[in-house]
């Protein structure tokens, strides 16, 4: 069972819209994971239009790879180092920690994750 960032089992990101390089639900990870989409958020539409911009098109639904499209609010495991990216440029989008895989430490400081952390009390 992979752990998440505080060291407990992973906890479901997902499943509606079904998110997860795996697509079950979790960002767990695998050896075929290049992008490490290990970072459980809650997308808003500033990280939305920031990903668009580095070229990685999330709102726009694809059928055919059974992508339906985000939107503000959906829940969503995204890359480490998107998601980095997105803190360094002031757009990051809040963190499930609980659902945050812990290889993104690898990419991410516990710290920055934890700053936009929507799951701790």
């Amino acid at each position: 069972m992979p752990n998440n960032v505080l060291g407990e089992p992973l906890e479901t990101c997902s499943m509606e819209p079904l998110t997860g390089w795996t697509r079950n639900g979790s960002c767990e990870t695998g050896e075929q994971d290049a992008g490490s989409h290990t970072v459980c958020v809650q997308v808003t539409n500033a990280f939305l239009d920031f990903s668009m911009q580095q070229g990685n098109d999330l709102s726009t639904p694809m059928p055919e790879y059974g992508f339906p499209g985000l939107k503000e609010g959906d829940r969503w495991c995204v890359c480490a180092a998107r998601w980095k990216e997105a803190f360094e440029a002031g757009c990051a989008p809040r963190v499930a920690l609980r659902s945050t895989h812990e290889k993104a430490l690898e990419t991410v400081p516990f710290d920055n994750l934890k700053t936009h952390a929507i799951d701790l009390n």
